[in-house]
């Protein structure tokens, strides 16, 4: 008998005896991530995924507000799973996944969170779906010749999600207008040096690459600072910008260092990137819509980019980008892999909250105050 008293989906006495919720296989009778709950949560084997990416430049003041950041206006809904990577991270990081959770609110868990050196790495889930993921494993890669210098390189994270394999790798590349050559080899150390994954199983065994990490995984994002540069002096770029909204950004694309390299076959390969159809992000003066005024005169450039294996569908493309993971490239039946039994950071949860709570209250009463006050005039 089913219970009255709930409208949640009702459970089998059998699987609450018998069900296993360490490890997960959509083919074990006794495992967590089951055919009833992928058809429940998932029935059309889709998932919307928020990838986003900033060069802090090692600023200490955080913006106030970040709804701009990880919640525009565009879509309608939010997204089943938020990845934010950091370059030159502030340096209080747990100042910034507090303030990630804040924006996201009571809604979203932070799932996982790594760093190397000044790289930061935050994956947050809908807090219902924590179950459904396996233990997370990350690894890093130092691309300084100075080791110690952790300032560029690259972090992977990884993990299974109702048993489909994603690779998430964020990255700061050699900075300086004529070092293609330095860039390219900074992505084939990474390529090669990322040790994922450890245990957790490879969901690619017939793909995979012992000289390719993205190889071993059936969903990879790689987003970062890869400080490629336009190939084009700054008058004649800003003279294409000067057009405004009309700007020929394909006639931009041309001088493209990274997509030069792409034709050739010498980086990403496997890869591709969603459409450019906006300006710049690179290099602007702080706080300002202006680009770089210093001395150094920086021609203005495309050098933060978020990149995906063939295969998965960007939806939306700009400081950020949504993707939509379908199920023709997803949602495999691997052997058991061990699960994360709904762990997550429960501390930063709770400060977060409590920070949007208030945050909400003092907006109340600053309306509250502005409604009750009244203009006296004295004659």
């Amino acid at each position: 008998m089913k219970s009255s008293f709930s409208l949640l989906t009702p459970i089998r006495v059998r699987d609450v005896r018998n069900r296993s919720y360490l490890e997960g296989s959509l083919l074990a009778s006794g495992a967590l991530l089951g055919a009833e709950e992928l058809n429940r949560y998932f029935p059309d084997r889709r998932i919307g995924i928020f990838v986003a990416t900033w060069n802090m430049q090692g600023q200490k003041e955080l913006p106030e507000v970040l709804d701009d950041f990880l919640l525009p206006s565009e879509p309608d809904y939010a997204q089943d799973m938020y990845v934010i990577g950091i370059q030159e991270g502030c340096p209080d990081r747990r100042e910034w996944e507090i303030r990630l959770q804040e924006t996201l609110g009571p809604h979203y868990v932070l799932f996982y969170a790594a760093a190397h050196g000044v790289l930061y790495l935050s994956v947050f889930l809908r807090r219902d779906l924590i179950w459904f993921c396996s233990e997370v494993e990350f690894a890093t890669v130092t691309t300084r010749i100075v080791s110690q210098i952790k300032t560029k390189g690259a972090l992977g994270v990884c993990f299974t999600f109702f048993g489909t394999s994603f690779l998430f790798i964020t990255s700061h590349f050699t900075s300086g207008d004529g070092k293609v050559y330095e860039r390219v080899l900074d992505y084939n150390k990474t390529i090669q040096a990322l040790a994922l994954p450890k245990n957790l199983p490879d969901t690619n065994p017939y793909r995979s690459s012992s000289g390719d990490v993205t190889t071993r995984f059936d969903n990879v994002f790689w987003f970062g600072d890869f400080n490629f540069r336009l190939n084009e002096n700054r008058e004649a770029v800003e003279q294409i910008l000067s057009q405004g909204p009309k700007a020929d950004i394909a006639k931009l694309l041309e001088y493209d260092q990274l997509l030069k390299e792409m034709d050739k076959g010498s980086i990403f390969k496997g890869f591709q990137e969603a459409p450019i159809l906006f300006r710049p992000s690179y290099k602007f003066d702080v706080g300002l819509d202006s680009y770089d005024s210093t001395s150094k005169q920086r021609t203005p450039s495309y050098t933060v980019r978020r990149h995906h294996r063939k295969g998965l569908l960007p939806l939306q493309y700009f400081l950020y980008c949504l993707y939509l993971c379908s199920e023709d490239y997803a949602w495999k039946a691997p052997s058991n892999i061990p699960l994360a039994a709904g762990l997550f950071d429960r501390e930063l949860y709770l400060i977060g909250i409590k920070r949007r709570i208030t945050r909400e209250l003092q907006k109340k009463q600053a309306l509250k105050n502005q409604k009750t006050s009244a203009v006296c005039s004295v004659s």
